[in-house]
């Protein structure tokens, strides 16, 4: 095998990488336009949006993607020339910038799935390239014409050079520092780097660098070279290809033929570059490694672990209950030190798992500023408990719901600017998205200072598609709960934005789907308030084991409140056989799980209540037998199951039974709304 087709092997193989770094740096690029906007003259940020560029412009040469090269350079071009002060920023040059960094985004996705452009996205492309070429060129001073360069290396083939005579030539000399390798340098990439910028030739090494053999330390950098370079790019140009090296490197860049620079215009090179350096013992470099630092873990790898540690889980509770058995004293001991040992690698491993929810509320800033101005509204965005964590299969799915309240409240709820001029309001409607940990749960909220819910429009729309009986007033919890009825909607007429009457039944689906809940609260005039409460993961919970004749239940720990071990004081209330009891002088609904699921199992002489709690509501749950607290291994419910209402999931028990785990929030709904002793079960 040639060292070419090893080197592709390697591109190949760690592509990928690229990717992940390719999609966060435009990530953090976005964020960085979205928080400039607010603060233009702010040279930190600017500094930071050149160097998301940069990044993303040399990764791309390192692994031959010339197409987000040439793209990422006019981006770059133009961010440089904004932080050396020849342009202002402004809000047209910031919509620009954010549709580059779209653009950037689909190349990226273009070389991950190995595509080429169509003709439409091309085109698109080299008209935002005019557009950045204009914008740069509206500066002050004299702009490097890139488009000179570009059209050159989209014209050659790919391992082709340019014409030696045709381009400038310069002379580059490089010395790395002796710990060049430590603080992660690779002076391959630069050179691939500097490779695209035109043609390199004549490269020369320096011996003179080089150690002698015993003194010779293969963890150090002992590298010093000089080389031609045929290009259009000029000598600031070149330099910024060393950047990131520049602390690590001296570097004399000069025109061919022209006399040797003076040594002050030389980059400046730390003390301990030229200090000698003594033989390093053998063994990994101390103090050369960020203990704090990240790596990366592919999700499928993270997410056999769960299931095996759910597997475990399972096990253990099988081994504890044959370890109680029999009653052996030294068994017992032993399997009690392991089930702490399961139980700690489960709170560890499932914290790895846990992300921030602020990089899920911070995508939503581009969303804001882009339907905002299709609306012609004034919208400020207010990120509050963007620390919170939670699982991070919860944040892919949570984004969905999120984009539709934020799109929903945004288009219904925050008026216009003259609209609030009209009511005393600012002219700026705020949103806010807070999230914090309440009860075990993660409580979501999406919050406006808009006109509310208009109850009266929504009751109207429902009597007309039939959803309430003509002359029946139902209560404002109920009238605001028909939003989320399939294909309900207040909109007069259908947008881009609203008026299919999908989104908010779309919400509650993906919703309950996490076994989370959503409601609503509105006041006129005031604005509204949605709030999606969800678990803390979906993999493994603390749970409560009951039983209803020979069936097992598990209710979520967190949701149960306290336990009433008394069935003489549940009484049946109405016709539909409806029952309840009296706790500390309130009366609470009850739910009997074997009407309610035809369970064919005659009464114990003494019964149960647990009572849960959904949100803000409380309700007692009929049981006869109380199994204690279980860790349980969520397993998802086959297809013939997934319509059942009421039930989340199920889990293996260390017998081997099933137990279905109980939703509280749908459970108690199915109760309110089905009769008692039909033996029937609404599907969802």
């Amino acid at each position: 095998m040639s060292h070419q087709d090893t080197d592709d092997e390697l591109v190949r193989a760690l592509l990928p990488a690229f990717i992940d770094e390719a999609n966060a740096q435009c990530d953090a690029l976005e964020q960085l336009l979205l928080q400039i906007e607010d603060a233009p003259d702010d040279r930190a940020l600017l500094d930071a949006l050149f160097r998301c560029a940069h990044t993303i412009k040399g990764s791309g040469g390192m692994f031959g993607q010339e197409g987000i090269v040439r793209f990422t350079h006019h981006v770059e071009t133009l961010l440089d020339r904004l932080r050396e002060g020849h342009l202002a920023l402004t809000p047209a040059l910031i919509t620009l910038l954010l549709r580059s960094n779209d653009v950037m985004r689909e190349l990226v996705r273009l070389a991950r799935d190995q595509q080429a452009e169509t003709p439409e996205t091309a085109g698109d492309r080299e008209r935002l390239v005019a557009q950045l070429q204009q914008a740069t060129a509206g500066g002050a001073a004299p702009v490097v014409a890139v488009a000179v360069a570009a059209p050159a290396l989209a014209e050659r083939p790919p391992g082709a050079v340019a014409p030696v005579g045709r381009l400038p030539r310069w002379q580059v000399a490089v010395r790395f520092g002796i710990d060049a390798f430590r603080h992660g340098i690779e002076p391959l990439n630069l050179l691939n780097y500097v490779g695209g910028l035109g043609r390199v030739s004549g490269m020369r090494c320096d011996p003179a660098t080089v150690p002698l053999f015993d003194a010779f330390d293969p963890e150090s950098c002992h590298l010093a070279f000089t080389f031609d370079l045929d290009t259009e790019a000029s000598r600031d140009e070149i330099a910024r290809a060393f950047q990131f090296a520049l602390d690590d490197c001296e570097l004399a860049i000069t025109e061919a033929g022209a006399p040797p620079p003076d040594p002050v215009e030389a980059m400046p090179v730390p003390q301990a570059m030229h200090k000698p350096q003594p033989p390093r013992p053998a063994g990994p470099a101390s103090g050369t490694v960020d203990d704090s630092g990240f790596i990366r873990v592919h999700a499928d790898r993270l997410d056999e672990v769960i299931n095996l540690l759910g597997e475990l889980v399972i096990a253990g509770a099988g081994a504890s209950m044959l370890a109680r058995q029999t009653r052996q004293r030294s068994l017992v001991e032993a399997n009690q030190q392991v089930t702490r040992l399961i139980e700690g690698i489960r709170n560890s491993t499932l914290k790895l798992r846990m992300v921030p929810i602020g990089e899920t509320f911070a995508r939503f800033r581009r969303v804001v500023r882009d339907t905002a101005a299709e609306l012609g509204k004034e919208v400020a965005l207010e990120i509050v408990g963007g620390d919170t964590e939670l699982d991070k299969a919860m944040v892919d799915r949570i984004a969905d719901p999120l984009m539709h309240l934020v799109r929903n409240a945004m288009d219904h709820g925050l008026e216009t600017a003259a609209e609030r001029l009209a009511c005393g309001k600012p002219v700026q409607g705020t949103l806010t998205l807070n999230a914090c940990h309440e009860s075990g749960s993660i409580l979501i909220r999406i919050v406006d200072d808009g006109r509310g819910i208009q109850r009266d429009k929504v009751l109207r729309r429902a009597r007309e598609r039939g959803l309430v009986e003509p002359g029946v007033v139902p209560l404002d919890e109920a009238i605001l709960d028909l939003i989320f009825a399939p294909g309900f909607s207040t909109a007069e007429q259908v947008t881009n934005l609203s008026g299919r009457g999908v989104g908010m039944d779309v919400v509650r689906s993906n919703v309950q789907a996490m076994r989370g809940s959503v409601t609503i609260q509105s006041a006129p005039g005031q604005g509204a308030c949605i709030e999606i409460r969800l678990p803390l993961t979906l993999a493994i919970i603390d749970g409560f084991l009951v039983g209803v004749g020979q069936s097992k239940f598990i209710f979520p720990l967190d949701a149960v409140v306290e336990v009433i071990a008394s069935r003489d004081a549940v009484t049946t209330v109405d016709a539909r056989g409806r029952c309840c009891v009296e706790l500390r002088g309130q009366v609470l609904p009850v739910v009997d799980l074997r009407s309610l699921y035809a369970l064919d199992f005659p009464p114990p002489e003494r019964s149960s209540v647990v009572v849960v709690r959904a949100g803000a509501r409380r309700y007692g749950v009929l049981v006869d037998t109380l199994l204690g607290q279980h860790q349980t291994v969520i397993k998802p419910l086959g297809l013939m199951l997934r319509s059942l209402r009421g039930v989340s999931g199920s889990s293996i028990l260390g017998t081997g039974e099933v137990a279905l785990i109980f939703d509280v929030g749908s459970l108690g709904q199915l109760a309110a709304t089905s009769r008692a002793g039909s033996g029937r079960v609404p599907a969802a």
